[in-house]
């Protein structure tokens, strides 16, 4: 059994989080997708006589972990956490009462892989990021696991299907619906996912989505993606 689940908690971001088995463990990879979006955030300007921060979904909630890291890091944010998981949802809620953040955070349960479930979500729109780390793992490389992986963790929060694709589309698919225009999509992805999203989005001019950047995680792989909503008139180019 992974050590967190028998610990019953685990550090991530500052943050001590409980876990709880099937629920996905969050990786060290996901807390450098953190940073780079908090990065963008201390870049972003600031409209004279804001008091709120960002609007943020994160799709695919898990523990909590991602939302509640930009929740403790951005003061005046708002986050949105999805999940089709009751294990999820639950879990999330508990380690946001656990970090006293349950008043700046909406959970709710839903599969954005359903037809239309973006509607579920304008009552809180528009938004000003949309951030995941969806189920990125290509289904034939799900064999590959480590055994500890496949006997005690959400299998369904890896696979992705045949290119690793499934929800990260559906993510995209929904972004523009939801997005402010310049609003931003951080995505953590395998390393084969870059020249796929970005040839995707080229067969999807519709979406008004393009790639601003790739980062790599710590190993050198390119793993994390930025993608932003151009506003209207804007014919912007892809950036691989």
């Amino acid at each position: 059994m992974p050590v967190q689940y028998i610990l019953g908690e685990w550090d991530f971001q500052g943050l001590n989080l409980k876990m709880v088995p099937p629920v996905f463990i969050p990786r060290p990879e996901t807390e450098e997708l953190i940073d780079w979006v908090l990065e963008e955030e201390a870049q972003r300007p600031c409209t004279a006589g804001a008091q709120d921060g960002p609007v943020i979904l994160e799709v695919g909630c898990g523990s909590g972990a991602i939302a509640l890291s930009l929740l403790s890091r951005l003061p005046r944010s708002q986050v949105i956490a999805v999940d089709k998981e009751d294990a999820a949802i639950c879990l999330t809620q508990e380690n946001a009462q656990r970090l006293q953040l349950q008043d700046r955070i909406r959970i709710v349960p839903l599969d954005v892989t359903l037809e239309k479930s973006w509607t579920h979500l304008l009552p809180w729109g528009p938004m000003d990021l949309v951030i995941s780390n969806p189920p990125y793992v290509f289904h034939q490389d799900m064999e590959q696991l480590a055994p500890e992986i496949c006997r005690y963790e959400d299998l369904a929060a890896l696979d992705g299907g045949k290119e690793g694709m499934d929800v990260i589309t559906h993510i995209l698919a929904l972004a523009p619906q939801l997005l402010k225009d310049f609003g931003s999509v951080f995505l953590e992805v395998d390393p084969r996912h870059p020249e796929l999203v970005s040839s995707w989005l080229r067969s999807r001019p519709d979406l008004h989505l393009y790639l601003v950047a790739v980062r790599k995680d710590f190993c050198g792989r390119p793993r994390f993606l930025h993608i932003r909503r151009s506003g209207p008139q804007c014919g912007c180019p892809v950036d691989t």
